[in-house]
């Protein structure tokens, strides 16, 4: 079973991201990183973290960077679809953390290889032995059939389900002040933007890693 380190969210907090990455003793030859989303918002350093995952990606292409809700309404402001939602959600945050940066460099607001970046985010990714997705999963619902609105959004009733997924399901998405280790699910977001740790695991040996 290949062995794959996978991150929660990180939510622009750029300190802990370079902490964790330096804990992790990983071979990006022959291991893989799997990232569930929520790079930007709440915290300071929003442009900060997605400049080292762009940097990350080129020096291990196998990188998996999954979508986040926070990545979405991101994508939802620029395009003026819904800029108060963003708004509300501690978007200003990565507002400001791009515009200081563009100020300083008279570039584009937003890098043309940032807005790649956000394209290119996965819904979801499958291997052998687990489903890896930002919020979760609706039950009896094949994986290519979940909606965007579960696989970003949903919270409650996935976390409270018993339901066999066929594999675990690893998210990230609800804070909770430990990892949860359930047999259907794994949840890795430990609330790093609001003072407490972010995490990694590594699987399957169900190692964790913590900033």
């Amino acid at each position: 079973m290949e062995t794959i380190y996978a991150i929660g969210d990180i939510h622009g907090r750029y300190d802990k991201l370079c902490a964790l990455m330096d804990k992790i003793d990983i071979d990006l030859d022959s291991e893989m990183l799997v990232f569930l989303g929520d790079y930007i918002d709440r915290g300071p350093q929003s442009f900060e973290v997605v400049d080292y995952l762009i940097d990350l990606r080129k020096r291990h292409p196998n990188t998996v960077f999954l979508k986040g809700n926070h990545e979405e309404m991101f994508e939802k402001y620029i395009s003026g679809e819904d800029r108060l939602t963003y708004l509300f959600n501690g978007g200003q945050q990565t507002l400001d953390s791009y515009m200081s940066r563009s100020r300083e460099t008279d570039e584009p607001l937003i890098p043309a290889q940032h807005l790649a970046f956000f394209k290119s985010l996965m819904m979801y990714y499958e291997t052998e032995n687990y489903i890896f997705v930002h919020a979760g999963l609706q039950k009896n619902v094949p994986l290519a059939k979940q909606k965007s609105e579960d696989l970003l959004w949903i919270r409650k009733k996935f976390i409270e389900s018993g339901h066999d997924f066929g594999k675990p399901v690893v998210f990230g998405h609800t804070p909770l002040p430990e990892p949860l280790l359930q047999p259907n699910k794994i949840g890795i977001d430990t609330g790093a933007v609001y003072g407490n740790k972010l995490t990694c695991i590594r699987l399957p040996d169900l190692v964790f890693y913590s900033a």
